[in-house]
């Protein structure tokens, strides 16, 4: 084998071994990205029903003096 191919041998080495680098860490961010977005969902979710349990108090709450316009309006 000539110097030049064994050189070219060497490179296409290289470059496969940085793509499937590459292809592990694509498929490790992939994974990142999933699990964030479960997190996004599962918090969403528990926003909104804390939103409703508040909402839901406040609902229950008797209309206090607080609430009530003054006598000069």
């Amino acid at each position: 084998m000539s110097d030049s191919h064994e050189a070219l041998q060497e490179r296409i080495m290289e470059l496969e071994i940085k793509a499937s680098y590459a292809e592990d860490l694509l498929e490790q961010l992939n994974l990142t990205v999933y699990a964030q977005q479960q997190t996004i969902d599962r918090l969403q979710r528990e926003l909104r029903a804390v939103v409703g349990q508040l909402q839901e108090l406040r609902d229950g709450l008797p209309r206090g003096a607080a609430d009530e316009r003054p006598p000069h309006y």
